[in-house]
């Protein structure tokens, strides 16, 4: 099915899209694969903050999201993988989309945009990894032509773990 997809806008985060963030994330159906629950505050001021180091040294992070109307509605974007498990030193692309705007294509539009941006800073390659029970974000990959490429079980909660690759 072809459709027309969203406008969305990526920015680098502010601080205030930390509170922002915090807040379109707090719903168990978008934590699901993340813990459950949003994380505290401070998780989000931190992270806001080391993608706008991403972006300052490396051309691409995990930008803010943005709908028609400018409202921040999530991330994404690419960083480097930062574990030691799993595709270490690779560039992980990302995303994650408050419960009210999932099924518009705002993630495959900001998503291909992420590749183009990080194609232009010159990565060669990306992976995206996706728990193994998430159907939408695996559509997502194949979506944007990404194809399975290994099967982690991730150490803090041992579920099984997809790792997408994709050659730019």
């Amino acid at each position: 099915m072809n459709r027309t997809l969203p406008v969305v806008r990526l920015r680098v985060p502010t601080d205030e899209d930390a509170v922002a963030w915090h807040r379109v994330f707090d719903h168990p159906d978008v934590m699901e694969f993340h813990g459950g629950r949003s994380a505290e505050l401070s998780v989000y001021e931190e992270l806001t903050a080391r993608q706008r180091r991403h972006d300052a040294e490396l051309g691409f992070c995990l930008w803010t999201m943005l709908d028609e109307e400018d409202r921040v509605i999530g991330f994404t974007g690419a960083q480097p993988w930062p574990h030691a498990w799993g595709p270490a030193g690779e560039i992980e692309i990302g995303w994650r989309l408050g419960r009210d705007h999932w099924g518009k294509g705002y993630v495959t539009a900001a998503a291909r945009m992420t590749l183009d941006r990080v194609r232009a800073a010159g990565v060669g390659s990306v992976v995206a990894m996706v728990d193994a029970r998430n159907a939408r974000s695996i559509a997502v990959t194949e979506r944007l032509g990404m194809r399975l490429a290994q099967t982690y079980t991730t150490p803090a909660s041992q579920r099984q773990g997809h790792c997408f690759r994709l050659e730019l």
